[in-house]
């Protein structure tokens, strides 16, 4: 199984971007990094998520070519990772096992920052277990075009805590939609201006996107 290897040593922060990454574009990219510089991170792991609980019944793409689009997209950024940890996984994805299992492998001296959407920290209190969430790392939620700052006070009423665990950056304001790149791909139009160009030619050769499935 494929998992970034750290050596426990003491101070290390540890960026961990998952998602389903179908397909991985460049507004991961430019997340990843921006969170990296912002926070002084060591290393940004990506972690595409294996049986999303949230999505029940929605088509996802394989996971070995969502997995090799990543590795696709992040070879030879040396302060970017992939792990299949999720992927490996049986049964749904849940964040809070994820984040169990890292601590466990990599030792309490790393702290991990979990990087997501304004849009996903707003659900966050239907996730299972979030007060354990907070506990085992602080929470990135990055904005997103469409919606507003999240109501922390609401949010700190549901997860009591939560407000000191969660860091707001005013950036980046990425407007790219994996759905979209999606439907051009079905449509035959260009994406290379939109995934990394490695990531555009495998999602040709595959065929990947070809047909319109239910997502």
């Amino acid at each position: 199984m494929e998992i970034w290897n750290g050596n426990g040593k003491a101070s290390m922060k540890l960026g961990v971007l998952g998602g389903t990454f179908d397909p991985v574009h460049r507004g991961h990219i430019a997340i990843a990094e921006e969170a990296r510089q912002r926070l002084s991170l060591d290393s940004v792991l990506f972690m595409p998520a294996g049986q999303p609980w949230m999505k029940p019944g929605s088509y996802i793409t394989p996971a070995q070519h969502r997995v090799e689009m990543v590795r696709l997209a992040i070879a030879g950024e040396p302060n970017f990772e992939l792990s299949t940890l999720e992927i490996e996984r049986r049964g749904p994805t849940y964040t809070v096992e994820t984040l169990v299992e890292l601590k466990d492998r990599l030792g309490e001296g790393v702290e991990i920052f979990f990087i997501m959407g304004v849009e996903s920290l707003e659900s966050l209190p239907q996730w299972q277990n979030p007060d354990r969430i907070i506990t085992l790392c602080q929470l990135v939620a990055v904005p997103r075009p469409g919606y507003g700052a999240p109501d922390i006070r609401a949010l700190e009423a549901k997860i009591p805590g939560l407000s000191r665990r969660v860091i707001l950056p005013d950036g980046p304001l990425v407007d790219i939609s994996a759905t979209d790149i999606r439907e051009r791909a079905v449509r035959g139009l260009p994406i290379s201006h939109l995934v990394p160009e490695a990531v555009a030619r495998y999602i040709k050769e595959h065929g990947l996107y070809q047909k319109r499935e239910e997502r």
